[in-house]
């Protein structure tokens, strides 16, 4: 069984929103062991304290072992990791994520394409297409 640690993103809506999950990203946490990362839940407290995310960090955290996910924290390794990555993308929870999938190692499942110019470490889960008529 492969083991994962979802982004922030994927996090939300896999936790609050499953319906909006793409059909990839559903079945490859369904057939994986989950992670999510202590930065997913600080950026969410972050985001939400500034107004700029209507999400709740105490219930988030509340929802990761119901839904069979295990929390994931940060280590110093983690944080001295960062420093090895290189500045492909900017957002220091995003660069956590990828240090911390590296240092595990786990596979970060994002949708996040700028996220995937870091390798192996990271699956690209494209966006749920668009229903035409």
């Amino acid at each position: 069984m492969s083991r994962i640690l979802l982004d922030t993103h994927l996090l939300l809506w896999a936790v609050a929103e499953p319906h909006k999950l793409p059909p990839a990203a559903r079945k490859r946490i369904e057939a994986s062991d989950v992670f999510v990362s202590a930065a997913s839940i600080w950026e969410v407290s972050i985001k939400a304290a500034l107004g700029k995310l209507a999400a709740n960090p105490g219930e988030l955290l509340a929802e990761i072992e119901p839904a069979g996910f295990s929390l994931l924290p940060i280590t110093g390794e983690h944080a001295a990791a960062v420093a090895k990555l290189p500045a492909i993308h900017a957002d220091p929870f995003d660069r956590m994520l990828v240090a911390q999938a590296k240092a595990e190692p786990l596979l970060l499942l994002t949708n996040d394409r700028a996220l995937a110019g870091y390798g192996d470490c990271v699956e690209l889960i494209p966006s749920k297409p668009s229903r035409s008529r």
